[in-house]
């Protein structure tokens, strides 16, 4: 009941417009107050304090930090020029391109947002100029965005890593078999399109161009070598590889001689704000992880539900349920410093894996992101279209339906996300 009146006075002050995780703390502190009086309030600073600065999230910045110095790098332009000298050729192959380059970028900055800002920019004018109609230029940009979500390395994995105690290098490796398997589908999805609308022919192949667009962006490839390579071969931690992000799109920004002062000064401004946003939410949700810990509300919700039912697959079609209501709602960050601390001891109890049931919520989450009213990234995309939201929507359903089937893999085939995982640690 207590989680309820949580969650219901969160949601009324969320609907007057007061910022989530001022919101959070605000019913936090209520709640602390309600149980145990104005006592507990010298403690609060300092639980918000140590909340935010737990070693793991300090990946979260420098991931951000990252994209968006390479988003004013030049490097999203060169890996766009890259996928239409090797999709190009396809029926409808410029929506193809969109998502073998937002794939790419996916595995740079971690950041969906950022994504689709990079590469929207760039091909959503350019499928508009080619005929494609304006909702399923923001639609497939949206969607094919939202892979960076489960892609490593993602930010909402670190951001779960940190919440749930798992590991966020297994969790980026559990992701890497459902991010392809996504990519695949959403570009099986655009040639069933092309070929029932007849959408057009970017251009002939010609290997000389491959060649050629290839070598512009071979220090772009770099990136993910080295970020992945470095955190996968064990050589650095994912907070250090996020580190060694920032140095890598310095680098090769330098070399492409497109990032100069100005831009670097406004990476570090946007990778601040955003880091902020995301910070306070964790400094927030440390405030109320406390409360319901003294409180041991997880621990009854575990114990109520278990008393229904201990199938774990009911149980795990009960939080996919959940998480797509909460994706309805609230953006990912705010979901997972909110929910995650509330129903692990349930996915504990049932014998969910943590790592498994970690690319269940992020799958859910890069869902919520296209489904208004919320929606961040259809929002970033509609507004670079300058599409009507709901139109873009309607066309946006068909490529959720691809995202919700490899959710439905992703929970009731569990080699799907485990496999690379039991193959490289056990």
């Amino acid at each position: 009941m207590d989680i309820l009146l949580i969650f219901l006075g969160l949601l009324a002050l969320i609907l007057i417009n007061v910022p989530i995780a001022i919101a959070l703390a605000i019913v936090t502190v209520v709640a602390m107050l309600a149980s145990g009086g104005v006592g507990r309030l010298p403690d609060l600073p300092l639980v918000m304090f140590n909340g935010a600065t737990s070693f793991p999230l300090l990946a979260i910045p420098l991931f951000i930090l990252a994209g968006a110095i390479m988003n004013s790098s030049g490097i999203s332009r060169r890996l766009i020029a890259f996928a239409s000298a090797l999709l190009g050729f396809i029926r409808g192959g410029l929506a193809m391109v969109v998502v073998g380059a937002s794939m790419f970028f996916a595995e740079i900055s971690g950041s969906a947002v950022a994504g689709v800002a990079a590469i929207g920019s760039i091909l959503i004018p350019a499928m508009k100029k080619k005929g494609y109609p304006k909702p399923f230029a923001a639609a497939i940009n949206s969607s094919a965005a939202s892979l960076a979500i489960i892609i490593p390395p993602s930010i909402p994995m670190i951001l779960y890593g940190a919440m749930s105690d798992s590991s966020v290098v297994k969790l980026f490796v559990a992701g890497i078999v459902p991010g392809i398997l996504g990519g695949l589908a959403l570009m099986a999805l655009c040639y069933w399109f092309a070929r029932r609308r007849n959408y057009p022919v970017e251009e002939q192949f010609q290997l000389k161009r491959l060649w050629v667009t290839f070598k512009d962006a071979a220090f772009a490839f770099l990136l993910p070598v080295i970020i992945l390579g470095g955190i996968f071969g064990g050589v650095v931690t994912a907070t250090e590889g996020a580190g060694l992000a920032v140095v890598a799109a310095i680098g090769v920004g330098f070399i492409y001689r497109e990032l100069d002062w100005g831009h670097l000064k406004k990476a570090v401004i946007d990778g601040g704000i955003q880091t902020a946003v995301v910070m306070l939410l964790v400094a927030s949700s440390a405030l109320l992880g406390t409360y319901l810990t003294e409180a041991q509300l997880p621990q009854h919700l575990a114990r109520e539900i278990s008393g229904w039912t201990e199938n774990r697959y009911a149980v795990l079609a009960l939080l996919n349920v959940f998480f797509l209501i909460i994706g309805f709602f609230l953006h990912s960050a705010a979901a997972i410093v909110l929910v995650v601390p509330v129903v692990m001891p349930l996915v504990h109890a049932v014998g969910i894996d943590p790592i498994h049931f970690g690319l269940i919520v992020t799958l859910n989450l890069a869902i919520g992101q296209q489904t208004p009213p919320v929606a961040s990234v259809l929002m970033t995309a509609c507004s670079i279209a300058k599409a009507n939201i709901w139109e873009v929507t309607r066309v946006n359903v068909y490529f959720i339906a691809v995202l919700l089937l490899v959710l439905l893999l992703v929970t009731y085939v569990p080699i799907v996300p485990m496999g690379l995982v039991e193959f490289f640690y056990h």
